[in-house]
């Protein structure tokens, strides 16, 4: 698999720029996980830490989730990899966790994050509520806040994956 990434254009309105912005990130973790095995997916980047390239793509498949169907749509979805005794289990990962799994199930979580921000335009107010704060949200915040939350695991992934193999890039 060989990851495209694929900037917005220059003069794009402001969805299409916010969406192509978002896919961006989303097309650069891939593209940070693109050619290690399971085991390299696995290593930590430091210790203590147990952040890892395979934890963070389980992670985002969690905040696309949390985002887009629960605060966005309002949809009754439970947590795919963490629990309230284990809230950082997208992080804790077994020798029998894979790569396939977790990539398939972040890219569904896209998937359905799509379709449901399809029916939204960007002032639209969420239908759902963050789960602490009680807020609600338009979809402006959400795609902002994504593009935010992607930049900022992306500068760890090029970390862990520069401490794996030593490849670098932007």
């Amino acid at each position: 698999m060989t990851t495209e990434r694929r900037e917005p254009p220059t003069t794009a309105d402001e969805r299409t720029m916010l969406e192509g912005w978002l896919d961006y990130h989303r097309e650069t973790l891939a593209w940070k996980c693109e050619g290690l095995s399971d085991t390299q997916l696995r290593t930590a980047s430091a210790e203590p830490s147990e952040l890892t390239l395979m934890g963070l793509v389980r992670h985002m498949a969690e905040v696309e989730r949390g985002w887009f169907r629960k605060v966005l749509a309002d949809e009754d979805a439970g947590p795919i990899y963490y629990t309230e005794e284990d809230r950082d289990g997208e992080f804790h990962l077994s020798e029998t966790d894979t790569w396939e799994e977790a990539y398939t199930t972040w890219q569904a979580e896209i998937d359905v994050a799509r379709r449901n921000a399809a029916r939204f335009g960007l002032d639209d107010i969420s239908e759902g509520k963050h789960r602490r704060t009680g807020e609600r949200f338009n979809l402006r915040w959400i795609y902002t806040h994504m593009i935010e939350e992607y930049a900022r695991h992306n500068g760890h992934a090029d970390l862990i994956r520069e401490r794996i193999d030593g490849s670098t890039g932007d």
